[in-house]
């Protein structure tokens, strides 16, 4: 065996370069004319057009994104014991029920209950958000506050607030 009698197993491969003359012609599959046929076409993403559009403002800090995250509603205890009753549970949802809150698009919205009032009713506290203050006067009362389980805000039933 010598080395002019050596053959490979498969063919060469030639890549198909675009815009060198050859088998495509004339525009080499380019479309006609424009920044897409050019050498070396850059496109700018869309959303650019749109950042650079928006106006700008002057001054510190105010360009700057706004929290995605939505604020808690806040309720007061003082409010609490007019609608409540004795070893009732106090949650979003019966808070809607009650016609303390509404829904915020079809979901049940965030609650923080607030030391502000008096509470003299043993009530239980489940997926709200609870301050320090109103956690010590709910257990004064005799209360429970459970701790929630996630941040994840639960789809709400169809329920309808009772109208006083």
């Amino acid at each position: 065996m010598q080395l002019h009698n050596l053959k490979a197993k498969t063919k060469r491969k030639t890549s198909n370069q675009i815009g060198r003359g050859g088998k495509r012609g004339k525009t080499s599959g380019r479309g006609t004319k424009g920044q897409k046929a050019r050498a070396g076409h850059k496109i700018r993403p869309e959303l650019r057009d749109y950042i650079k559009k928006l106006p700008k403002l002057r001054g510190h800090g105010k360009n700057t994104n706004f929290s995605i995250q939505t604020k808690p509603v806040i309720i007061n205890l003082g409010d609490l014991g007019s609608v409540y009753k004795a070893g009732d549970t106090v949650s979003p949802t019966t808070l809607i029920q009650k016609g303390l809150l509404s829904t915020a698009k079809g979901r049940n919205p965030s609650v923080k209950i607030l030391s502000n009032g008096e509470i003299s009713i043993k009530l239980s506290f489940k997926n709200c958000t609870v301050s320090e203050g109103a956690k010590t006067l709910i257990e004064k009362a005799g209360g429970t506050v459970e701790a929630m389980k996630s941040t994840v805000v639960p789809k709400v039933t169809k329920v309808k607030p009772v109208k006083k």
